[in-house]
């Protein structure tokens, strides 16, 4: 059974930093490109971060230049570190392949920006 376990969020103020971790279970993760995506609340989830499997990252425009995501292969997880955080960055954040992959959705962790 696959898990797909997000963790690191919190509350943080403006400007502050947050590192998620995602540990995926039950599936070889280096097979896919891994993506994060986040939920803020009356918003549909968007896609932020995604990385391939040889490692490229790509990057939404509202995140580039602040967030950068990684992976280890050989842990199985993937991990997004959010520098420069604004309110608007408010959200669940979720870890997910970005294709191939139709399983549940992970719980998320939940990322607060405020002051």
């Amino acid at each position: 059974q696959v898990q797909l376990v997000e963790s690191g969020g919190g509350l943080v103020q403006p400007g502050g930093s947050l590192r998620l971790s995602c540990a995926v279970s039950g599936m070889d993760l280096s097979f896919f490109t891994m993506g994060w995506y986040r939920q803020a609340p009356g918003k549909q989830r968007e896609l932020v971060a995604s990385i391939t499997r040889g490692g490229r990252p790509e990057y939404a425009d509202s995140v580039k230049g602040r967030f950068t995501i990684s992976r280890d292969n050989a842990k199985n997880t993937v991990a997004l570190q959010m520098n420069s955080l604004k309110p608007e960055d408010t959200a669940v954040y979720y870890c997910r392949p970005t294709a191939g992959y139709y399983g549940s959705w992970g719980q998320g962790t939940q990322v607060t920006v405020s002051s």
